[in-house]
């Protein structure tokens, strides 16, 4: 193992950042554009895209390290640190911003989750994303892949605390 490279625990077996990125791009080897849906796997693979996988990942695919770097800290998809155990997905698309969007985005600074963060206990995480489709009951939120409607401060609170009901 290099200076530098995380062992990432798995199962009960130690893996390395650099096996889960060339295994994941051997997946991938002959694809052309693989870069996306190389970065995609890894992140499903590990929670995020470490820094540490950015020159294996330009070492494999013929690319820059500016390019790798590039195209994970352009698309907001991609997460550079692990998420949270929640992750929360404020939709900020314009029929979501026209039903009160803003109202939560600055509860959830207030509470302590600003967008793009992890709560320092690393319970949740919050982001903004542009369209959840689910326009006719705005503003909607997303919380660990489950669905919400005509989402106000009180009820976005729940979610943030994790009590909200089904």
């Amino acid at each position: 193992m290099t200076e530098g490279e995380a062992i990432m625990t798995t199962s009960g077996s130690d893996v390395t950042v650099e096996s889960v990125v060339r295994r994941v791009v051997a997946r991938h080897r002959g694809e052309r554009g693989a870069l996306l849906p190389v970065l995609h796997a890894v992140q499903a693979e590990l929670g995020h895209v470490p820094q540490e996988a950015v020159p294996v990942l330009a070492e494999e695919l013929n690319l820059s390290r500016a390019d790798v770097h590039g195209v994970v800290t352009f698309y907001h998809d991609f997460r550079r640190e692990p998420a949270g155990r929640t992750t929360v997905r404020i939709c900020r698309a314009e029929a979501c911003q026209a039903l009160g969007a803003d109202q939560l985005v600055s509860y959830a600074r207030e509470s302590g989750c600003s967008l793009g963060e992890t709560t320092a206990d690393g319970s949740v995480t919050v982001e903004q994303v542009f369209c959840l489709g689910n326009c006719a009951l705005g503003p909607s939120v997303e919380a660990n892949g489950r669905l919400y409607g005509r989402v106000g401060p009180a009820r976005l609170g729940s979610i943030l605390d994790g009590t909200v009901s089904s």
